[in-house]
């Protein structure tokens, strides 16, 4: 059985406007390359007890989620201490990314041509990004290596959580498909097809979604209405998408649906997914 993915955003930054959230889009680009879709979506600000309970609730449920943000070293980050809070879970500095942290700072003292000095307080310091969760499972970080770590919940989820920089949480959201979720794939070929629908309201035409879905059961059928559209006014986009081998049969029913309904048709739309 596919899983549920749902997201996690966590920053104040993207909550007062000083960055736009980029996650969201490429959260949904990776699953879809795979076949897979992208539930629901999470923004919590910096305030540890609002994480946690929104981490409450994914660890409860049976989804997976990736949390992207704030698992830093640094006061405004809450998310690995909040992820022990919403399991029950002390943290514990993990071996791995223990010695991860120790080569990536062996690495930025060789780059600057300083000794390594790993009773200094700063690099002391930094190995408290590696405290995570007991139990928690290491999700690599190709960028600097310092790791994002993944925990099971209860309900039989999991939430794997990454850093909020795109550059570093892309790569580990699509380390943790390839490895962990390769089974649930579809890559087979999906496809979109719709029609512009002039003047109809949503309600009279329910029916013929409902019957499009029963007799199709592949097949997804979608509405998606306009007030205001430049081009084509007062409008629903009405149309249906799953396997390009399913939905020919259901355009075309649907297509007869809204004849016999006498809609008030314009162009006709096709997307591979």
């Amino acid at each position: 059985m596919t899983p549920t993915f749902g997201l996690i955003i966590v920053g104040d930054e993207i909550l007062s406007g000083k960055r736009a959230d980029k996650h969201m889009p490429k959260v949904i680009e990776l699953l879809s390359a795979r076949g897979l879709s992208l539930a629901y979506a999470d923004y919590v600000g910096d305030n540890p007890d609002r994480i946690t309970a929104t981490l409450q609730r994914a660890f409860a449920s049976a989804d997976v989620v990736f949390s992207c943000g704030g698992i830093g070293a640094t006061p405004d980050d809450h998310t690995r201490q909040c992820a022990g809070r919403a399991l029950g879970h002390d943290l514990a500095l993990h071996p791995e990314a223990e010695a991860l942290i120790r080569e990536r700072m062996q690495d930025v003292a060789r780059e600057q041509g300083v000794p390594y000095e790993p009773d200094r307080s700063d690099n002391v310091h930094r190995l408290n990004m590696g405290m995570f969760p007991v139990a928690a499972r290491i999700i690599p970080n190709p960028y600097n290596k310092i790791p994002g770590f993944s925990c099971d919940g209860p309900g039989g989820g999991s939430v794997h959580f990454v850093p909020g920089f795109p550059v570093m949480a892309w790569p580990m959201i699509e380390w943790v498909l390839e490895h962990h979720y390769a089974a649930h794939f579809n890559r087979a070929p999906q496809t979109e097809q719709s029609v512009v629908v002039f003047g109809a309201m949503e309600a009279s035409l329910t029916p013929l979604m409902e019957q499009i879905e029963k007799s199709h059961p592949d097949v997804r059928v979608f509405s998606l209405p306009s007030v205001d559209h430049p081009q084509y006014g007062r409008h629903i986009e009405l149309g249906v998408k799953g396997p390009a081998s399913s939905v020919p049969a259901a355009w075309q029913a649907l297509k007869i649906g809204l004849h016999e309904f006498g809609a008030n048709c314009g162009p006709e739309l096709v997307r591979n997914l």
